[in-house]
């Protein structure tokens, strides 16, 4: 009997040791709401909140910085000259001759020709403004020096211009039998125009140049192109021996062009001994106009010789007129 009394104390004391399973004990932990923010994310109030971008993946030191694009320059059109027709307000149909640049879009030159022939003449010369190895095969060079290219002064590197010529009404390669000063003052307009709005042309970068009666209506179009499209359709001109000769003075022309800002440069050229056009070049004035004079009276493209230096200078009136070109175009 004390034996089992004794075996029923032991269990029981060793039922009061044992270690409770893990189950058995209650947890006292209080959980974390889902909402709730731990407090050392919080941005103090008086902190400049971050960005969602914030957190993005950092660009490795050793990346390379993003540039915008490099401008993307349109090859040119095709180098062979097109011949094409337009027409004046008038409705009268004139023949040009486009020559396009090597870029797209290119700065353009105009070329209005003299009464002595019509736009054959300018055909070396917008051959060597072109830039892209055409010519070399006009009539007639040793007569005519402004159709020999052999002396042309170098192309400016890397330049390449669009150039349009046409011809006058009434005007063929023997010359102008008539004198339609009104008429052609309107070709003159429709030409610039036109050569301004061809495809492949940089519209604010048009210039225009001409002899005799062409230099009349490069000024007086050069003008009249600012007047119709704003200040910056065409950024200059230059003369070959004007003469107030299609019914528009000179200095009328060259006034709206200098009181442009900034001024457009107008250069006029002609033989000190020329009687019309000697005068005609004195009597306009601006910031940008420019009066280049020869000896005796050479007139309109008998000054595009490699034997004639203005006074004073040593340079031809081609290098002149690349000298011009820099300056209209900021080249």
């Amino acid at each position: 009997m004390k034996k089992l009394i004794a075996l029923v104390f032991g269990a029981l004391a060793l039922s009061a040791c044992a270690t409770p399973t893990p189950t058995s004990v209650p947890p006292t932990a209080t959980p974390v709401p889902p909402t709730s923010v731990p407090t050392a994310t919080r941005v103090p109030p008086t902190g400049t909140p971050v960005p969602p971008t914030a957190t993005a993946t950092p660009v490795p030191a050793t990346a390379t910085p993003t540039r915008p694009p490099s401008p993307t320059v349109i090859p040119g059109l095709p180098a062979q000259p097109r011949a094409l027709k337009f027409k004046a307000s008038d409705g009268r149909e004139l023949d040009g001759t486009y020559y396009p640049g090597a870029t797209n879009p290119a700065p353009m030159i105009v070329l209005m020709h003299w009464v002595r022939s019509d736009q054959t003449d300018w055909a070396e010369v917008a051959f060597w403004l072109q830039n892209r190895g055409l010519g070399g095969a006009t009539a007639n060079p040793g007569k005519f020096p402004w159709r020999d290219r052999s002396w042309f002064p170098a192309m400016l590197t890397g330049k390449s211009f669009a150039v349009f010529t046409f011809n006058f009404r009434g005007c063929t390669s023997n010359g102008c039998p008539g004198f339609d000063q009104p008429g052609w003052l309107q070709d003159a307009y429709a030409a610039l125009k036109t050569a301004s709005e061809l495809d492949g042309v940089d519209a604010k970068k048009v210039v225009v140049a001409g002899a005799s009666i062409g230099a009349d209506g490069a000024v007086n179009a050069c003008a009249w192109l600012n007047a119709q499209k704003g200040k910056g359709a065409c950024v200059g001109a230059f003369a070959l021996s004007p003469g107030g000769y299609l019914t528009m003075p000179y200095p009328a022309a060259v006034l709206p062009l200098q009181n442009e800002q900034p001024a457009k440069p107008v250069w006029c050229l002609a033989g000190d001994g020329d009687r019309e056009s000697a005068p005609t070049c004195k009597s306009a004035t601006g910031a940008a106009h420019r009066l280049i004079e020869f000896a005796g009276n050479p007139h309109g493209m008998d000054l595009i010789n490699p034997n004639l230096k203005p006074k004073g200078l040593t340079v031809n009136a081609l290098q002149l007129m690349l000298d011009w070109l820099k300056q209209s175009l900021g080249l």
